[in-house]
C-alpha cells in the first residue's frame, strides 16, 4: 500500500454493497446448478445465512492506459448474431466502463473486482505521456481489488512499477500537477517476478478478498517469456518462474491459512476459435474451441484453484478447460483496451470454504458507449488532456485514408518500416532494409478528425498512440543468410505456434506459405530486396528499434548484428517521415501492404 495513505481509507471497497449484471452477454457455465433455494436464506424471522453464496467477480485485462476510446478496430468488438452473421459494436472508453461495471455491482452484496494486468504500457499519450497516472488514477475510481502485473507493467522497470504501486512523483519528470501521486489503491500481484539477489518476489504474491464470513484468494502471475517480450532494460535484475509452479505453490500458502477459494489471475492467454466474443468456446466439449498456451497451463494448475482469469493476447473467450483431475474450469478473457468486462459468479459454499465448482457460470459483457458516460472519469480525462494539449495537438502529417493495423503485414506496418528505413539512410546512406516488429505497432491512423485537427490530419498524440515505447532506431550489419533466418524465426521456433510477422519496408519483398511448417513457410529463393535476391554471403544494414535489435520477440539472430549505431526514437522517426513526406495538399497514401506474398 502506498504510504501516503491510511490503509482503512485504500481498503474500502471489499465491503461495498453494489453490483448487478448488464450489457450484452453469452453464458459459459459449468455442467449442474445447484438446487433453486440453496441461495435462499431460511428461519423465518431470522436471516440464517445460507450454506451457499454467490460472489460476483468482475474482471477485465490489457487495458493498456485507454482511457478514452479507442479508435478504428481497436474500438470495436464483434458480436455473433443467432443467424451466424456477426454484427460489430463500438466498445470501450473508462466513461462508459466505469458505468457498465457500477451498474453490474448494483444489487450485489458480494462483489469484487479484478484483472488480468497489462493495465498500463504501450499507453495512449494523454496517459503514457505522465507515465502512467492518469490510468492509476482511473483504475482507483473504477474500485478495481486487485490485479496481476503484465509483461508492460515493466516497460519502464521494476523500480517504476513500485512507484505505480506505492505513489511518489515520478524521479526524473517529477510531479504533474499539485498533488502528489498517490499510487494505486490495488495491489498489483507478481508471484513469479522475482528479485535476482533476494530471490523474493518483488511485490506481493497474492492476496485475499474477504467479505463477512466469505473469503477468496487470489494468485497473481504474468507470462514466464515475459523477458523476450520487454526490453532488457525493464527486466534488469529480474527472473520470472513458471506460472503453474508458481500458482501451485502459493495455493498451498493460501489452504495452510485457511483460504479454500481460489482465483488465479495469468497475464498469458489462448487463441479462441471465433473472434466474435460472444461464440460458445464449448460447444464441441470442454477446452475444444481455444488453443495457445493457456490451455496447457489451464490443464496443469492444481485443482484447488477454482477459476482463471488470464489476458495477455488480446482476445475474448469464456472457456472451460479441465483440471488435472478431469473437471472443467473455468478460463476466460475480456478481449483488451477495456471494450468487454467479464462477470463470473463464484458459488461460496459456507460448509467447505471451497467454490462449488458445478455452479460456476460467466459471462463477456460489451462495454457499450450507448450508456451515460461516469462524470467522474470524464473530469479527469479533462484533467489529463489539458496538460497534454500543448504537445499532443500538433500536427506531424496527414493522411489520406485510413492506415489500419490489421492483417499479417499492415499498412501501418509497413509505413514505420518506410520511415525507419528513411532515418536509417539518414544516419548511414549505406542503409538496405527495416523491419518493424508488430507488437510495436499499437494501433492505426484514422482519417477521420479526433478532435478539432480536421480530417486526415496526423496529431502527435495519435502518432504516439501508435509508437508509445521509446525505443530508438538503430542500425546494424548482417548477412543476408542471416536475414533469412530473421524472417524463418517469424515462424519457427519460440514464434511457431503463434508467427509474429516482422513489418518489412519498401522494396523487401518474399512469400510466405502457410502451407508449410515452422521456418519452411518462407520460400527462401523468393526473398528478394529491389528485385534481386538476397545474396547469402553478402553484407547489408539493416534499421530496426532497440527492441528487436536486442533480440527481442524471439528474432535471438537480431541480436547478433554488428557495427552498431544508435539513432533517436521511433516515434521521431515517423514524425520526420510524415512531416517530409505529406502536406494538407499532398497527403501520404496508405502503403498497400503487398510486400508479402501469402500462401493459404
Amino acid at each position: 500500500m502506498p504510504a501516503t495513505s491510511q490503509p482503512n481509507q485504500r481498503r474500502r471497497r471489499t465491503y461495498r454493497l453494489m453490483a448487478a449484471a448488464a450489457g450484452l452477454a453469452t453464458a459459459g457455465a459449468l455442467a449442474a446448478a445447484l438446487p433453486a433455494d440453496a441461495h435462499e436464506s431460511k428461519g423465518g424471522g431470522h436471516h440464517r445465512p445460507s450454506r451457499y453464496q454467490d460472489v460476483q467477480l468482475l474482471s477485465f485485462n490489457d487495458l493498456h492506459g485507454n482511457l478514452e476510446p479507442p479508435s478504428g478496430s481497436s474500438g470495436r468488438v464483434s458480436e455473433l448474431q443467432a443467424d451466424g452473421t456477426t454484427k460489430t459494436i463500438d466498445a470501450g472508453g473508462v466513461e462508459y466502463l466505469a458505468t457498465h461495471l457500477r451498474e453490474a455491482r448494483k444489487g450485489k452484496a458480494y462483489s469484487v473486482t479484478a484483472a488480468g494486468g497489462d493495465m498500463v504500457g504501450a499507453s495512449p499519450l494523454i496517459s503514457g505521456l505522465f507515465h502512467d497516472e492518469p490510468t492509476i488514477e482511473a483504475l482507483n475510481k473504477l474500485d478495481l481489488d486487485v490485479t496481476s502485473v503484465g509483461n508492460h507493467e515493466f516497460d519502464e522497470g521494476a523500480k517504476e512499477l513500485a512507484r505505480l504501486q506505492n505513489g511518489g512523483c515520478h524521479p526524473k519528470d517529477g510531479c504533474y500537477t499539485d498533488k502528489k501521486f498517490r499510487g494505486a489503491d490495488f495491489p498489483y500481484l507478481a508471484g513469479n517476478v522475482l528479485d535476482e539477489k533476494t530471490n523474493k518476489p518483488i511485490l506481493k504474491p497474492y492476496w485475499v478478498w474477504k467479505k463477512k464470513d466469505v473469503k477468496i484468494g487470489f494468485i497473481g502471475v504474468t507470462l514466464e517469456d515475459t523477458p523476450g517480450v520487454v526490453s532488457a532494460e525493464g527486466v534488469k535484475g529480474l527472473k520470472f518462474k513458471d506460472e503453474v509452479e508458481t500458482i501451485n505453490k502459493y495455493a498451498k500458502v493460501l489452504q495452510k491459512q485457511g483460504v479454500k477459494s481460489i482465483v488465479a489471475l495469468i497475464h498469458e492467454g489462448g487463441f479462441p476459435a471465433s473472434g466474435s466474443y460472444n461464440y460458445d468456446c464449448d460447444s464441441a466439449g470442454a477446452g475444444s474451441g481455444i488453443s495457445g498456451p493457456i490451455v496447457d497451463i489451464a490443464k496443469n494448475i492444481t485443482p484447488s484453484v477454482d477459476a482463471l482469469v488470464t489476458g495477455h493476447t488480446h482476445n475474448a473467450y469464456v472457456c472451460t478447460i479441465p483440471d488435472p483431475a478431469g473437471k472443467p474450469r473455468m478460463v476466460t478473457s475480456a478481449a483488451s483496451f477495456g471494450r468487454l468486462y467479464t462477470d463470473t459468479t463464484l458459488t461460496y459454499d459456507r460448509l467447505t470454504g471451497d467454490i462449488a465448482r458445478t455452479s460456476v457460470k460467466s459471462a463477456n459483457h460489451v462495454v457499450t458507449r450507448t450508456v451515460a458516460k461516469a462524470p467522474d472519469m470524464t473530469r479527469l480525462i479533462d484533467k489529463w488532456n489539458t496538460l497534454a494539449a500543448p504537445i499532443g495537438n500538433r500536427a506531424i502529417g496527414y493522411i489520406s485514408a485510413d492506415v489500419p493495423n490489421t492483417g499479417t503485414e499492415s499498412p501501418m506496418g509497413d509505413l514505420i518500416a518506410d520511415a525507419q528505413l528513411a532515418y536509417g539512410k539518414q544516419l548511414d546512406p549505406e542503409t538496405d532494409l527495416a523491419l518493424m516488429n508488430p507488437g510495436g505497432v499499437r494501433a492505426g491512423l484514422t482519417y477521420a478528425a479526433k478532435g478539432a485537427e480536421g480530417d486526415g490530419v496526423v496529431t502527435y498524440a495519435e502518432g504516439f498512440t501508435v509508437q508509445p515505447f521509446s525505443n530508438t532506431v538503430n542500425l546494424q550489419n548482417f548477412t543476408g543468410a542471416q536475414i533469412i533466418q530473421v524472417l524463418k524465426e517469424q515462424v519457427s521456433g519460440t514464434n511457431a505456434a503463434a508467427p509474429k510477422i516482422l513489418q518489412p519496408s519498401s522494396g523487401l519483398t518474399y512469400t510466405l506459405d502457410l502451407t508449410k511448417t515452422g521456418g519452411d513457410r518462407v520460400v527462401t529463393d523468393s526473398v528478394k530486396l529491389n528485385g534481386a535476391a538476397i545474396d547469402p554471403a553478402a553484407t547489408y544494414r539493416v534499421a530496426t528499434n532497440s527492441f528487436l535489435a536486442g533480440g527481442g520477440d524471439g528474432f535471438t539472430t537480431l541480436g547478433q548484428g554488428t557495427n552498431d549505431l544508435v539513432g533517436t526514437d521511433d516515434l521521431a522517426a515517423l514524425q520526420q517521415y510524415l512531416t517530409a513526406n505529406s502536406s494538407a495538399t499532398n497527403p501520404i497514401a496508405p502503403p498497400a501492404a503487398n510486400r508479402i506474398t501469402i500462401v493459404s
